[in-house]
């Protein structure tokens, strides 16, 4: 009888918890699919429309502005599948000078937030003369210490007599790692692109710092635009515009959410 009222508490809490991360975004569809005398006031009765939408759109340079989140997020996930998997690979299958020290500096980055180095980035990238480019977004993330990691432990997870057979056939290491542990890794990939996709996606205080116009500004940037107090806020516009910026993410992760779970408890610290 215990257990099933512990049961019962556990999930009723569940439930509570999933529906306060809803609510917010319950609202948001609500506002951007009502007309603006609509977004606080919930009349089931109240017309639907898809103005608000044609609004935002056109309020702001959102083809821009996907372009250039879209040409960020790529750029970094492309730069980090590669950064990370020859790192992760050599820490999980040689031993070098240093290798645990090596090792033992990615797992202290993870402890460091990116806010901390913003001053030291902006003074490297203006040295550089990446200032308001694309470029100077996403160089400081293109090697990341959780991709390192993560990658890691799951290579060291593949059995060694399957990397011994490739040597056998006279496979180089590359060739190893390209032919071997990369496919076997691929629910892991694809979890990873998730979460680095979907942060760069909606990082906002570098890119708002590293740029100066429209030309290389993210979306999460080009919605700020939309908290202009001078007439007035329109939430249904804002909310618009709001799921406009998250739509593709969320489609993204309700496709493949399965995979996400599923790959991240497959990869667990061994």
């Amino acid at each position: 009888m215990r257990l099933r009222t512990g049961f019962v508490l556990e999930t009723g809490a569940a439930w509570l918890l999933a529906l306060l991360w809803l609510l917010p975004l319950l609202y948001a569809f609500w506002a951007a699919f009502h007309p603006p005398e609509m977004a606080t006031h919930f009349d089931l009765f109240a017309p639907l429309t898809l103005s608000n939408f044609a609004k935002a759109w056109t309020y702001a340079p959102f083809p821009r502005h996907f372009l250039n989140t879209i040409m960020l997020v790529t750029m970094i996930l492309s730069a980090q599948l590669v950064l990370c998997t020859l790192a992760g690979y050599a820490f999980a299958r040689f031993q070098f000078f240093g290798s645990n020290v090596a090792f033992g500096l990615v797992l202290v980055q993870l402890m460091v937030m990116p806010e901390v180095l913003i001053v030291e980035n902006y003074r490297i990238m203006a040295r550089l003369g990446l200032v308001d480019t694309i470029l100077g977004i996403g160089l400081p993330y293109m090697a990341s210490a959780f991709g390192i990691f993560l990658l890691r432990q799951t290579f060291k997870t593949v059995p060694r007599e399957l990397d011994e057979a490739a040597r056998v056939e006279g496979c180089s290491p590359l060739q190893v790692l390209w032919k071997v542990y990369v496919p076997l890794a691929r629910p892991v990939y694809l979890a990873y692109a998730l979460v680095s996709v979907s942060y760069h996606w909606n990082n906002f205080l570098w890119p708002l710092i590293i740029t100066n116009s429209v030309e290389s500004r993210p979306l999460t940037v080009g919605l700020q635009v939309f908290a202009s107090t001078d007439q007035g806020i329109d939430w249904s516009i804002i909310t618009a515009a709001t799921l406009l910026t998250s739509g593709p993410l969320l489609i993204a992760f309700l496709l493949f959410q399965r995979q996400f779970v599923q790959s991240f408890m497959r990869a667990g610290i061994k």
